[in-house]
């Protein structure tokens, strides 16, 4: 655990905190330039932005925008918080629906998510690939995209059912990802995601 996380963790142990007070208190400590902040099931996590990372987010909101147009609600590095115990998570990119509204604190509500992709950064790959699929199962995300570079490979989890998805297809890169039969009703190019 870093510095933060101890910080956060022995002021999680002392007191009930709420999702805001974690987030306030994170206000107030270093985090440095470039790091994205997340708190997933209680626990803070810092990970840096690297460049094959961005690359591969900017295509992601490309496609979304090619097939949504420029007004499209889509989100990148925004906290929307989740169900389940302390999930204030800013995914890499969600697609949020039209008449999707903004909550008083100028949020947005989990339930009007339609899609979410997370690029794998190593360090955090496991809340990707776990805690993190599993809460947006739970709030019925229906189409789930892992991009992960170290792997060459996309993974698109569907059919959120109970806590789980029932339904997750593999494809290397260079591959087009077929979403058409999802809700998002999207093909997804990859021979231009580079790899770390």
């Amino acid at each position: 655990m870093t510095v933060l996380e101890d910080r956060i963790e022995m002021a999680h142990e002392s007191e009930d905190l709420t999702l805001d007070a974690l987030f306030e208190r994170l206000e107030h400590m270093p985090v440095p330039e470039g790091y994205k902040v997340e708190i997933v099931e209680g626990a803070v996590f810092m990970s840096p932005q690297r460049n094959a990372h961005w690359q591969i987010i900017r295509r992601v909101v490309r496609a979304l925008e090619d097939t949504f147009g420029m007004n499209a609600k889509i989100a990148s590095d925004v906290r929307i918080d989740f169900p389940g115990v302390l999930n204030g998570l800013a995914p890499d990119v969600a697609k949020l629906r039209d008449r999707a509204v903004q909550t008083p604190q100028g949020g947005w509500y989990y339930q009007d998510v339609e899609f979410i992709g997370e690029v794998i950064s190593r360090g955090t790959a496991h809340n990707d690939y776990g805690p993190k699929k599993s809460t947006y199962a739970r709030a019925e995300v229906p189409v789930y995209l892992i991009v992960d570079p170290y792997q060459g490979k996309c993974h698109v989890y569907t059919q959120p059912k109970d806590g789980e998805y029932l339904t997750e297809l593999s494809v290397a890169f260079g591959a087009d990802v077929d979403m058409t039969t999802t809700p998002l009703e999207l093909t997804l190019k990859t021979d231009e995601f580079p790899r770390d």
